[in-house]
């Protein structure tokens, strides 16, 4: 095997896995107001935007080559309520923004994260119920209003992340009712109850007041059965892309789904995983740049098509210097 390996343009000729610009969608934390870039400290390089700030950072971003970001809304408490109403308005911070970046002419496409946490009072996915947690049902539904809501505003992506039973199901039905049967779903499928949020959670303000989402997540400790099962029923409830939430713990799921499904699969490298390498980084305990690059490799090697990365503008600065 070493003669293939001793001249390095061979050793290039025969990589089979690499990381490109069109693979990754950058989560970033939209609030209201004007000129507001506020840092996250758990998240070194990560910023709370409003609307004005984010356009400028993405118009950057597309010109060097990012193609997809994501859209996370934050609001103050005082604007949080039991349902989450907010966000099914075309008042809210997401809606708002969308229209703004459509306004200002960038072309990229523009996915919107489809949940409740970052605006309920509790801090949970849905609404509550005293017995499971969350209302299944009514948050099923409450997250088809808000599907159409985001659509309207002009999501191109609609990407449901709180695990709820039949929520793609709700979603595709209440998309298509509307007239936007067109677009995708990127179904969190396999999304665990992770201590690799916490991160996040600051960035989002969305942690739980009471309690925790074990009730709707995934166990960490079941087998790979279970993440299938999950992938699988939202395949058929009408899901165009299968994700995996965290993405470097859980490569065995990933390329199990690999081996299952046809459907394209996403990874997401989440705000823990993030957050360690810019600390062990900063601490010159690693080479951020190699680790990076060879933690989302294993992700596209595992099975990813798409790779969500709060560390997307430290990916295309590499892929910049290597060209």
């Amino acid at each position: 095997m070493r003669r293939l390996r001793i001249h390095p343009a061979l050793r290039e000729m025969l990589v089979e896995v690499r990381v490109h610009a069109s693979d990754l969608i950058y989560p970033v934390f939209v609030r209201p107001g004007k000129n507001i870039r506020k840092a996250v400290p758990s998240m070194p390089g990560v910023f709370q935007y409003s609307a004005d700030t984010l356009i400028k950072d993405l118009k950057k971003l597309e010109d060097q080559g990012l193609r997809a970001f994501m859209l996370f809304g934050v609001i103050d408490e005082k604007d949080k309520d039991e349902s989450g109403s907010h966000i099914l308005s075309q008042m809210s911070v997401v809606a708002d923004t969308l229209r703004a970046i459509k306004r200002a002419g960038i072309g990229m496409l523009a996915a919107v994260d489809l949940c409740f946490c970052e605006y309920t009072s509790h801090g949970h996915c849905g609404i509550e119920d005293k017995t499971t947690g969350v209302d299944n049902r009514a948050t099923a539904l409450n997250l088809g209003k808000q599907a159409v809501q985001l659509a309207k505003a002009g999501a191109d992506l609609i990407a449901p992340s709180g695990m709820m039973d039949g929520g793609v199901a709700a979603i595709r039905s209440t998309l298509s009712e509307a007239g936007y049967d067109h677009l995708p779903i990127m179904a969190y499928s396999v999304k665990y109850a992770s201590a690799f949020y916490g991160p996040f959670r600051d960035a989002a303000a969305s942690a739980p007041k009471h309690g925790d989402r074990r009730q709707y997540q995934q166990d960490p400790r079941r087998d790979r059965r279970e993440a299938i099962e999950e992938a699988m029923r939202d395949v058929a409830e009408g899901a165009d892309i299968v994700m995996v939430k965290p993405g470097l713990p859980y490569l065995d799921v990933l390329a199990e789904l690999r081996g299952t499904l046809t459907t394209p699969l996403a990874a997401y490298h989440v705000s823990g995983e993030y957050a360690m390498l810019k600390a062990a980084a900063e601490k010159g305990w690693i080479d951020f740049e190699k680790v990076l690059m060879e933690t989302l490799t294993s992700f596209k090697r595992a099975g990813a098509s798409v790779i969500l990365s709060y560390a997307a503008p430290d990916v295309l600065e590499i892929l910049s210097d290597k060209s």
